[in-house]
């Protein structure tokens, strides 16, 4: 029979005394100066506060508990020196402090004699941000100069031009969702400097490409990413939604090796985050890998690739059952909807699309950006192309593009869901909706399949896709007219003549 915990310490204790072990050393003796661990305790004090004037009611955390701010904006939290740092849940109706982009709501802690004081100071809005926007750039993934100069030259101003195409008092902010980099943490600069390009405050994602791979243990993956943009898990609010992020890179201890998994430690401190939230809110949860797509199933695999999705994805979902979420994600360079139970995930396509080989990612979908409308409590959304205009939402393909579909022509409709309706009309004839079908892109096709394709990154290869639909034009028809409308409403139209279709981006 198995003992219980008690039981088996004390036999452990007991055998430790008769093989000769001292006592000492069975109590726990520490092994040397370089592994011992600091666990002493320290005392966080501060205040939040705005004009001088303490705010009450704001969640300050050293990401193991959470404690809120009293009536004159002051705050005390017993921690320990394990906790890096003391930060706040930025509240609604105030500014996000930032530096040139780069949001700053956390203090590094420095274990001063057992305590440590901490002092937030916030700007009060000036406008109603029940209505805001939010972009989230999936991705962006630099690895050389390169890339670099594509981000600043090409992703940068596009979303400066977007985000000033709206009134001129709409609040934006952006989430950058992990891959900032590609492994190499000097061009940290550079995407900084792309995010303030676009004027509008990040927050960020830790991504297994941000993370350090010569780290011991997981424990030890974010160093770098934590000295440039503080904890990698956190939450804000504005208006009336709830904005987490989390770190579901689990690191592995090698070079490239990871899961998607969620830590105990986050989970914990989540259950407490919410706790706060009123059920049937809107909650956002941003995290890097996916917890859930549609991969093994259009794969037809047996299990979910490594790396690829959350793991233990189901106490997640149990967490945020009470609430209206969304979810986003990035991760995989194609872009899906993942819908489960009301959570409905945003598996974005890339801002880097196929890794900066070109104008597309994978499965088709143009390179680019999310961007996210809220009024109170409810999001609309659309896929912003770079170098398009925002109504740019599908692409016409030739009849015999798709090899095995001989006599019809295709659409990529990426950012498509259940709840669109994707139809075509011959000639000013209703010819119903279109067929959905898994298969791939026939652009994606042509720009990288084969092993010498694309030729700055030979390992890019097309992937199966959900959002892929079929029409067959009778023999002497002139002219097609695609239609597809969102679950919103909106309606995106495009008129071809099929004499004059061609494979083009």
């Amino acid at each position: 029979m198995a003992l219980n915990r008690r039981a088996f310490l004390r036999a452990l204790g007991l055998s430790g005394v008769g093989l000769g072990i001292s006592v000492t050393m069975a109590q726990g003796k520490p092994a040397g100066k370089g592994v011992r661990k600091d666990l002493s305790a320290i005392k966080l004090t501060g205040v939040v506060r705005a004009n001088a004037k303490g705010v009450a009611g704001v969640a300050v955390t050293d990401g193991i508990n959470i404690t809120y701010t009293d009536a004159k904006g002051n705050y005390i939290l017993n921690s320990n020196a394990v906790a890096e740092f003391v930060y706040i849940s930025a509240p609604k109706g105030y500014a996000f402090n930032h530096q040139h982009g780069i949001t700053g709501f956390y203090k590094r802690i420095e274990n001063a004699k057992g305590s440590f004081k901490a002092d937030f100071d916030l700007q009060k809005l000036t406008v109603d941000d029940t209505r805001h926007n939010f972009i989230v750039w999936a991705d962006p993934q630099i690895q050389n100069a390169e890339d670099a100069a594509l981000l600043n030259s090409q992703s940068a101003p596009d979303t400066f031009k977007l985000v000033n195409s709206y009134p001129k008092e709409t609040l934006f902010h952006g989430i950058g969702c992990g891959d900032l980099v590609w492994d190499k943490f000097e061009l940290f600069a550079d995407y900084k400097e792309a995010v303030k390009k676009t004027g509008i405050p990040f927050f960020q994602v830790i991504g297994n490409h941000d993370m350090d791979i010569d780290a011991r243990t997981d424990d030890y993956s974010s160093k770098t990413f934590k000295e440039h943009f503080g904890p990698s898990y956190y939450s804000y609010n504005r208006g009336d939604v709830h904005y987490v992020t989390l770190d579901d890179v689990f690191f592995l201890g090698a070079s490239k090796k990871y899961i998607g998994y969620i830590s105990e430690q986050q989970f914990a401190w989540l259950e407490q985050d919410l706790a706060q939230v009123k059920p049937g809110a809107t909650v956002v949860v941003s995290l890097h890998i996916p917890v859930n797509t549609g991969a093994k199933r259009r794969n037809k695999l047996d299990e979910e690739p490594i790396g690829g999705v959350v793991s233990n994805r189901k106490e997640l979902y149990r967490l945020l059952k009470p609430f209206k979420a969304h979810i986003m994600s990035g991760h995989t360079h194609f872009n899906e909807k993942v819908i489960h139970e009301g959570t409905i995930e945003h598996v974005h396509g890339t801002v880097c699309g196929a890794w900066w080989t070109g104008p597309i990612c994978y499965d088709g979908t143009p390179n680019g950006y999310a961007v996210y409308e809220v009024n109170g409590s409810e999001i609309q959304w659309y896929h912003k192309a770079v170098g398009h205009e925002k109504d740019y939402q599908l692409r016409i393909y030739p009849v015999g593009a798709v090899k095995d579909k001989p006599d019809y022509f295709s659409v990529n409709v990426w950012n498509w869901d259940p709840q669109w309706k994707v139809e075509w009309f011959e000639d000013g004839k209703s010819m119903g909706e279109l067929q959905q079908e898994i298969t791939f892109d026939p652009l994606s096709v042509a720009l990288h399949e084969g092993a010498e394709k694309p030729s700055k990154r030979g390992w890019v290869d097309p992937v199966l896709t959900d959002h892929m639909f079929f029409g067959k034009p009778s023999a002497n028809a002139d002219k097609i007219i695609v239609q597809a409308t969102d679950r919103f409403k909106n309606v995106y139209k495009k008129e071809i003549r099929l004499s004059e279709l061609k494979l083009q981006s």
